[in-house]
Parts: structure tokens; C-alpha cells; sequence
């Protein structure tokens, strides 16, 4: 169960790295991008007003919608406009950023944020808030299934703990299945990701798992995009303590043979201890772990949920 995970490419606004290019001269320093991650992932910073054009220091712009459309102006002269200039670069960038896994993006920045952004009028005056920056709306366009977080939710335990997972899932997919021609190498990575998926959605975990098993005779191409597509969407659900508890009482079943009365009263009493929020997710898996290593089963030893990504990242709460 505990392996060796291959680094994993992460696209990432170059501020949240300590660069100085936002617009007043400073940075966005990520601690968790900075101190963590980056022991596990090639980064491949991007900075689209830098990649524009624009100096630094620069004036600050703002999403403004004009005529039914969102456009990147100057925040204090509009008659400034960036907008062909920055679509034209997201296009062209994201077009490149095929071999990503994942990319971390700066909230509140006209170009870089994913949700929640300011929008004015041409008058200046704040009208809505539900723009999303030029850049990153493009690049989710055109990669709708990569993992995108903004840096402000990744403070937050259970969204970071989901992207990192999301993003390994989307480097193993990648490796494994989406340049193959072989339906075997679908089936095994569903298998294998089976307790993984049914923690974050069991409608997930069973419309996949009846996908892989093509009752509609579909050819392997129209198959891989439409479970990728699924289960990427699926992994955005986080996995609570109800959910991890469904999968660990469902894991528990495999050692029913095995287990004394006394052993299986201890797990079922630690799963519960954890769903009641007394104890992390670690102490009933590290009891699991003890079982599969004591009596060996080579299904559940092939499970990613047991190691979504590097134990030491710290992330399970």
C-alpha cells in the first residue's frame, strides 16, 4: 500500500512562488506552495499581466462588463483595454499546458481569479460578484477536467486535502490509461480507485463502475472521455467523515473470516470515534493497514485510497 509517488506537474500564478510581479511590485507567497508541495511537483509558473506586457509596478485593472461582454480595463481609465491582449495570451498559453496536472491560481486577480471576482460597469460602479479572471476562465475552458484551486481555499484543510487528491488521480490517469488502447488498463484503474471514488460520491462509484462494464457495447475512445469526465467531476465532492466511514465499514467486510470479535469491535468502534470527529481519519486506516498487512488481500492492496497521494504531506485529517 505505501508507494513511491513520480512528481506531479502543477501549473501556478508565479506570485503565490514569492515572485514580485503583481501589480503594486510585491507577491501572493504560498506557504503550502512554498514549504510543501514543492517537495512533490514540478511547478510551471505563469504571471498572464507579465505575459502581456505589462511592468512592474503597473496601474490595476478591473473586470468590467460593456455591452453584454466582460471586458480587462484600467481600473481608473477606461478607455485602457487589455482584453484582446490577455485572451489572446490565455489562448495561446493554455493551448501549451497539455502536460499539467493540476494549477494554482491568485484570488482576487482580474486575470488569475476563479470565482467571487468583482464586476463593474463602465461607470466604475461594482455590480455583481461572480466574474472569473480572463486567464483562468479560459484555461478551465479549455482543460475542464484539471484541477484548478485558488490559493485562499487551499488554507482551507478539506480543499487542499481534495485538490492534492484530484491531482494525483489526474497524473495517474494520464500515465496509465489516456494514451492506451487497451481496455484492461481502464478496468484495472477503476479497480484500483474503486473505495477511493465511493468516498467522495456512491453515485459516482456505481455509474463508473457500470461505464466500465459497457453494457452499451461502447467503443473504448467514447468510453474514456466520458468516465474521465465523470469522475473528475465526482472527486470535486469532498470526502466527509460519513462517507470515508461507508468505505471503511464496507473494507471492514473483507476481513470478517478473519477478524476475532474482539478486533472487529475495535475497528467498528474507531471508524464510528472518527464519523463522531474524536479521532483523524489515520487511526482506523492504520488499524486497516494493520489487518491487510496481517492477513494479505490483494484487491484492497491495490486501493489508492488507502495512499491517495504522499503520506507525508501531512494532509489526512
Amino acid at each position: 500500500m505505501d508507494k513511491q509517488f513520480p512528481k506531479v506537474d502543477i501549473g501556478i500564478s508565479a506570485c503565490l512562488l514569492g515572485e514580485n510581479v503583481r501589480f503594486d511590485g510585491g507577491h501572493k507567497n504560498l506557504y503550502f506552495a512554498n514549504q510543501v508541495l514543492v517537495n512533490y511537483a514540478n511547478y510551471h509558473r505563469v504571471c498572464p499581466e507579465v505575459g502581456i506586457g505589462m511592468s512592474i509596478p503597473r496601474k490595476p485593472i478591473r473586470l468590467v462588463e460593456h455591452n453584454q461582454q466582460i471586458l480587462l480595463l484600467d481600473s481608473r481609465d477606461a478607455s485602457i483595454d487589455y482584453t484582446k491582449q490577455m485572451q489572446d495570451f490565455a489562448e495561446k498559453k493554455c493551448a501549451s499546458l497539455t502536460g499539467l496536472n493540476g494549477f494554482i491560481v491568485t484570488s482576487k486577480s482580474p486575470s488569475c481569479g476563479m470565482e467571487r471576482m468583482k464586476v463593474y460597469d463602465i461607470d466604475g460602479k461594482q455590480i455583481r460578484k461572480d466574474g472569473i479572471g480572463l486567464f483562468t476562465q479560459k484555461l478551465m475552458q479549455m482543460h475542464p477536467n484539471l484541477p484548478v484551486e485558488e490559493d485562499g481555499r487551499l488554507n482551507d484543510s478539506q480543499l487542499r486535502e481534495n485538490f492534492i487528491a484530484r491531482v494525483y488521480v489526474h497524473a495517474t490517469w494520464h500515465k496509465n490509461v489516456a494514451n492506451s488502447d487497451k481496455m484492461a488498463d481502464l478496468v484495472k484503474f477503476h479497480s484500483q480507485h474503486k473505495y477511493q471514488i465511493m468516498s467522495h460520491s456512491y453515485q459516482a462509484y456505481k455509474s463508473l463502475g457500470k461505464l466500465v462494464a459497457n453494457a452499451e457495447k461502447l467503443s473504448l475512445s467514447d468510453i474514456k472521455p466520458l468516465y474521465f469526465t465523470e469522475l473528475m467531476a465526482a472527486l470535486k465532492n469532498i470526502a466527509g467523515r460519513k462517507k470515508h466511514c461507508n468505505v471503511m465499514q464496507h473494507i471492514q467486510g473483507y476481513f470478517k473470516k478473519q477478524l476475532t470479535a474482539h478486533d472487529k469491535q475495535e475497528l467498528s468502534d474507531l471508524i464510528m470515534q472518527y464519523r463522531a470527529g474524536l479521532v483523524p481519519l489515520l487511526a482506523p486506516l492504520t488499524l486497516i493497514k494493520h489487518f491487510l498487512k496481517k492477513y494479505p488481500n490483494d484487491y484492497l492492496n491495490q486501493q489508492s485510497y488507502f495512499s491517495p497521494y504522499p503520506l507525508k504531506m501531512g494532509l489526512h485529517g
